[in-house]
């Protein structure tokens, strides 16, 4: 159902890939710009499927096995687009490009710990189906 624990996390991590990134900044250039992720395509495209997928999973509250593959997915998503931001961070040569890093760089992060408690919860909520079909 749709007010359960797990839709809560979906919901949360929605918030965190899909609103707060268009206004927190992934980092400062040295010339003091923000930089957003709206500025890379990549970053876009890979965000954007992210988003979706944590859309399509709250949607999808019925069906709690292809919720946990959706999720298991956009976990995998969020650590590829997280492991890019760190790439990039780190791989720039010294003050060239990033001068400090901004809080966005690590929304990722918290929208996988949103993933994985979601999927907590759904994996408890089908092991409590199953339990009740042994007993009939």
């Amino acid at each position: 159902m749709i007010q359960r624990i797990q839709t809560v996390y979906l919901f949360l991590a929605f918030v965190a890939t899909g609103v707060l990134m268009l206004f927190l900044p992934l980092w400062t250039t040295s010339a003091g710009k923000p930089f957003y992720f709206m500025q890379d395509q990549f970053y876009t495209i890979l965000l954007g499927l992210t988003t979706m997928l944590t859309v399509i999973s709250i949607i999808s509250f019925k069906k709690r096995q292809n919720q946990f593959v959706l999720n298991r997915l956009n976990i995998i998503l969020n650590l590829i687009l997280l492991g890019l931001f760190v790439y990039r961070s780190l791989n720039l040569s010294g003050e060239a490009e990033v001068s400090e890093k901004g809080i966005g760089m690590f929304l990722p992060i918290v929208a996988i710990v949103l993933l994985v408690l979601a999927n907590k919860a759904i994996k408890k909520d089908e092991d409590l189906v199953k339990s009740v079909d042994r007993l009939r």
